[in-house]
């Protein structure tokens, strides 16, 4: 198992950037199962490997994991900023792709991320449901359109937040909106990847999640849905990572 540091420049952000990969060793694989592995609000490409035992969970299950940086953006062409939703959904998997032994298949490729990088994993599922196998939501922040609001007071959130998405009512039933994809997914009767979320019942996002949870349930969506004692905590996702990969593994075989 390799843990690789990787700085490259990225001609969507302009800029260079840094992902962490986790590699397994050669074996008798011609390409890696993947996990696109997305970081929340206050981190970066370093959290996972810094707060919990991914390296030895992917090693145990044969796992590429690959760690981008996407900084604040919720993992959106910000209106007023960077493109990292371009990034992330197409120059990164390309970015990947030519450096690293990584399976392209769909059914070998997964999406999972804690707090904003569970939005941010479900959006990439969600809009790109070809892309993925499987995707995994750890204490999503999944209910943005309503979630903005509750910092309608906080001027200093709320100049951020327009930074992201421009005009803030104009969030809802966007492509933006967790509730709006379920929807229409539903409706128009695609196929989607394999959904697996989790929360703490004591997480602040929790109330969110039951939402999510439930319109799922009336669309006939399935989702493998799972609840515990818990916070918005580290602690709480290095628990749930180890499922989830776990998950991925069966999923795959």
């Amino acid at each position: 198992m390799a843990f690789i540091q990787c700085n490259f420049s990225s001609k969507v952000l302009r800029i260079d950037t840094s992902m962490n990969v986790i590699l397994p060793e050669k074996n008798n694989l011609d390409k890696f199962p993947v996990l696109y592995l997305l970081h929340g609000l206050s981190d970066d490409h370093n959290a996972w490997q810094r707060n919990t035992a991914i390296e030895r969970y992917a090693e145990t299950n044969g796992l590429a994991v690959i760690m981008p940086t996407c900084h604040r953006s919720f993992y959106t062409d910000m209106d007023k900023g960077y493109d990292y939703w371009t990034f992330m959904t197409k120059e990164l998997p390309e970015v990947v792709n030519s450096y690293f032994p990584i399976s392209q298949k769909r059914e070998k490729t997964f999406v999972a991320g804690q707090s904003m990088g569970g939005y941010g994993a479900f959006k990439w599922a969600l809009r790109k449901p070809q892309q993925f196998g499987a995707a995994a939501s750890l204490s999503g922040a999944l209910n943005m359109a309503r979630r903005i609001f509750d910092f309608r007071d906080n001027k200093k959130r709320i100049e951020e937040f327009e930074l992201i998405y421009g005009d803030l009512k104009k969030v809802k039933n966007s492509k933006n909106d967790l509730f709006y994809l379920i929807k229409k997914l539903a409706q128009e009767k695609i196929e989607i990847p394999e959904l697996y979320q989790c929360c703490g019942i004591e997480d602040f996002l929790y109330k969110d999640n039951l939402r999510f949870k439930n319109l799922c349930k009336k669309n006939d969506i399935n989702l493998t849905y799972e609840e515990e004692t818990g916070g918005h905590e580290w602690s709480y996702w290095d628990h749930k990572i180890k499922d989830i990969i776990n998950w991925f593994s069966k999923i795959q075989k």
